[in-house]
């Protein structure tokens, strides 16, 4: 059975690129555009790992990250934020951080490393 991500993230290229790589590398895929949705999502699809844009409309991707995380029913799940911010590795050492970080822009290669590593886990 293929494993489920969740991609958040507002730019319909990035989610379409995404989701591109990930079903060609045999993950079911599911994007929302926007973060208030999320814990919705979450409990409808049941996701094995978020992958996450840090700036979205409205909540942030770090708000976001730290509902999940903070959440005691989601606080499991693996969340991979996205970011061309290098400052977000502070973000790794707060709390509701997520579980790995990858910089923008990204090589296919290490996008599905880190996806590998998190599911692993």
């Amino acid at each position: 059975m293929a494993k489920k991500i969740l991609i958040v993230d507002d730019n319909a290229l990035m989610v379409d690129v995404l989701t591109y790589i990930l079903i060609n590398n045999g993950y079911e895929v599911t994007a929302l555009s926007n973060g208030s949705e999320v814990l919705t999502q979450i409990k409808t699809i049941h996701p094995d790992l978020v992958l996450l844009d840090a700036i979205l409309p409205g909540i942030t991707g770090k708000e976001v990250c730290q509902l999940i995380k903070l959440n005691k029913t989601t606080s499991m799940l693996p969340v991979i934020m996205c970011s061309g911010d290098d400052t977000l590795a502070d973000f790794l050492k707060q709390k509701g951080a997520p579980d790995d970080v990858l910089q923008k822009p990204f090589d296919i290669d290490s996008l599905i490393h880190k996806i590998e590593d998190q599911l692993a886990a």
